[in-house]
């Protein structure tokens, strides 16, 4: 075809109309280039020879053998038809089989009398040994049998990612059929990059993943190929990085004497050594002329809300606006209680008894009363209000901004890129943006995920924190040990203190319908339902926990009925308190020295670390205890065994990175990209996201435009369309 690189070359030209068809619905590949970098997933081994005197069951095998008897046999009324075949190597016997229409051939080759080499899985049908359809290669003449059992046996063959209407070996074939074009594949690495660090060029590898002679040649063309991916992915990022270097942004100088200076003179407490570094990597960026892009990453309980506060406080000191979009209203609301509280007379601008260096805290939710509404939004466009905290409410056209400077992002994993847009395009010019997470994050995943995003990390935490002592509770083999967690709990309300009980589930009709449409994996279809909030209250309430004052909290509850319930526990009026994960993030109440979270197992690693963070905020030593009925030996006892034994949050990232696929990981944040990672591990293959963002930096650098590097050129836009190129604004 005229004027098409090889490789978009459509595979029906290159295999029939059929294959490509199922090719395209099934499997998602389109082009040929798409089916050279649809990899084997794994390689099997014809493997080492086998005696048949000591064949293993479910293994792959080779044997080399006679044929000592072949036999056609029908079943089903004759219509359906079986080739056994009996094969001996003088030590043992084994059965062939072969059905329908795979007995033709076989027939024919598989006289008695011939030798041949069998290869095949060992499988057990009326309590003897078989192979079912083996691959067979027929052996003629002794000096060429042993070249040939030694080109049969020891080859690698490849196992394709494969579907039921296409199996692995006729993708293989179509691969055969294309795998003389990866010849024509246009090389996206800078030569000096490639030469530099030892790696094949493109068709090599290609050639070499594909059809490998040796497990050396797999390895070179993986460590190629996975260059690839990870060079083609940091170069679009870093060329994001560059294209914000290149906007305007009004730079937000802290003015001296200004809310900031009487801020930090009004804490009780000095900023921790992380706390002080982190802000100045911040006040370093507010103060350039083009938008500060940052990741504030660290511990639950670390202090990234007084970081956060302390940026905004600079940007209201130099005439700016500063909005924190938080991701529930339950949180908006704590946040706005939390830092009007931290702030006290700074926070009550042009209110009697304010400060003379004030500014109003306004709060903006969807479900606040019309007048109060009204009266927010008159703030942010007047400015009065320097600092605005809300759901996604902020984000709506109404709502006008007279000078935007500075936009904080809370728990951005749950905000879509559009929103995290649509704010910062509310500024006059395009505003600095702070995006905080409370979920550690390996930094290789922060640099594949948020690769846009200059990352700070708080590593240590405030002084005055209190340690969280974890335990697994194995409710199923040890029942006593859940009877006793509940007496636990009554000896933390007898010391003047609260607890938390969190459940996986609300559970009402609603609920429970829910919950049947929600498919079961097929290890939890024989398990039991979910805890749930309301059901286990009301067991707490008249069994264990009778006397003690117990409330429930859920999503489900109206706005101001959560409210109400937070504020009643917040100032000690309730003991425990039975939630779903809604108290999962920014919930702080230092009082809280007890949780127990029933059928931990459910949740994931990174959300336990995270619920656990809610208790050890006071001076009193925290205690998280982890219900489970699951077997000691099961996986998700080992999880559970992981977050007992750490409170280091990046360390238990890792495990959960590790237990989970990568595609869960960059989840929607990658959109297209997902696919594009088929090689790259994100966590094994630390060293190589690494490097790959530094060279990838100084290419971007000195060619913005890959004038110079068509070919990486052709990979970005095959990595990017328009719409994938919007995603790496993660969403």
């Amino acid at each position: 075809m005229e004027g098409v690189p090889a490789l978009d070359e459509p595979l029906k030209n290159a295999l029939g109309a059929a294959t490509a068809k199922v090719m395209a619905e099934h499997l998602d590949l389109h082009t040929i280039g798409d089916l050279l970098h649809h990899y084997p997933r794994r390689y099997a081994e014809r493997g080492e020879l086998t005696s048949l005197s000591e064949l293993p069951l479910d293994e792959h095998v080779t044997v080399v053998a006679q044929v000592a008897d072949a036999r056609v046999l029908t079943f089903n009324q004759g219509r359906g038809r079986r080739l056994e075949v009996t094969i001996t190597d003088g030590r043992g016997r084994l059965q062939l089989v072969f059905f329908g229409k795979g007995v033709h051939k076989p027939q024919k080759d598989l006289l008695p009398g011939t030798r041949a080499m069998f290869a095949g899985k060992v499988s057990l049908f009326n309590r003897k040994l078989q192979l079912s359809h083996p691959a067979y290669e027929p052996l003629s003449g002794e000096a060429s049998a042993a070249d040939a059992v030694d080109a049969f046996a020891g080859r690698l063959i490849p196992i394709y990612p494969a579907c039921k209407q296409l199996e692995s070996w006729k993708i293989s074939k179509a691969v055969d059929a294309v795998l003389d074009r990866a010849a024509d594949a246009v090389d996206p690495l800078p030569a000096a990059l490639r030469d530099g660090r030892g790696l094949l060029t493109l068709p090599e590898a290609l050639r070499g993943i594909h059809r490998p002679r040796t497990k050396a040649d797999i390895a070179e063309a993986r460590d190629r190929l996975k260059w690839d991916e990870a060079f083609v992915l940091q170069v679009a990022l870093a060329r994001r990085r560059f294209a914000d270097t290149q906007l305007p942004a009004v730079p937000r100088r802290p003015v001296p004497g200004g809310m900031l200076d009487a801020f930090d003179a009004r804490l009780p407490f000095t900023l921790t050594d992380g706390q002080t570094r982190v802000s100045k990597e911040i006040f370093d960026d507010l103060a350039t002329d083009h938008p500060m892009h940052r990741l504030l990453q660290g511990e639950v309980g670390s202090g990234k809300t007084m970081v956060a506060l302390r940026a905004m406080l600079a940007v209201v000191d130099a005439g700016g606006q500063a909005a924190m979009l938080a991701p529930t209203e339950v949180l908006a609301q704590q946040h706005h209680r939390s830092i009007a509280e931290m702030m006290g007379e700074l926070a009550e601008g042009g209110m009697l008894g304010g400060a003379e260096h004030a500014t109003k805290v306004v709060l903006l939710t969807g479900s606040m009363g019309a007048a109060a509404r009204r009266h927010a939004l008159l703030d942010l466009v007047t400015g009065e209000a320097g600092i605005v905290i809300g759901t996604h409410a902020l984000i709506e056209d109404k709502v006008r901004f007279h000078d935007l400077g500075l936009v904080v992002v809370d728990e951005q994993h749950r905000f879509g890129v559009e929103q995290r847009d649509a704010l910062r395009s509310k500024g006059k010019q395009p505003p600095h943006l702070l995006v905080m997470t409370a979920t550690p994050i390996p930094r290789t995943v922060a640099m594949t995920v948020f690769g846009d995003l200059e990352t700070s990390v708080l590593d240590q935490l405030p002084a005055g924190r209190s340690p969280i002592a974890s335990h697994v509770v194995p409710a199923a083999d040890k029942p006593h040990f859940l009877s006793r967690a509940w007496e636990r709990v009554r000896e933390e309300v007898s010391g003047g203190h609260q607890a938390y009980v969190v459940c996986p589930r609300i559970g009402d009709d609603e609920d429970e319908r829910a919950a049947k449409q929600k498919k079961q994996s097929a290890d939890e279809a024989d398990r039991r339902p979910p805890l749930a909030v309301l059901e286990i209250a009301e067991q707490l309430a008249a069994g264990p926990l009778a006397g003690l004052r117990v409330e429930v909290l859920h999503g489900r509850m109206a706005p101001d009925d959560k409210d109400a319930v937070m504020r009643r526990f917040a100032a000690g009026d309730t003991d425990v308190l039975v939630a779903t994960t809604v108290i999962e993030v920014g919930v702080n109440v230092p009082n809280a020295t007890a949780m127990v979270i029933m059928d931990a197992d459910r949740f994931g690693v990174s959300q336990l670390h995270q619920l656990r963070g809610r208790v050890g905020r006071g001076t009193a030593p925290g205690l998280c205890l982890l219900v489970t009925e699951m077997p000691e030996a099961s996986p998700a006892r080992a999880r559970l065994g992981a977050v007992a034994a750490t409170l280091d949050g990046f360390e238990l990232s890792r495990i959960d990175l590790e237990q989970r696929r990568e595609g869960d990981v960059l989840g929607q944040a990658q959109s297209g990209v997902r696919s594009s990672l088929r090689m790259l591990a994100v966590i094994e293959d630390e060293e190589v996201i690494a490097a790959a963002r530094e060279e990838a930096t100084a290419v971007v650098r000195a060619d913005p435009g890959l004038e110079s590097l068509p070919g990486l050129r052709t990979a970005l836009d095959a990595l990017l369309d328009a719409e994938r190129e919007q995603y790496l604004d993660k969403g």
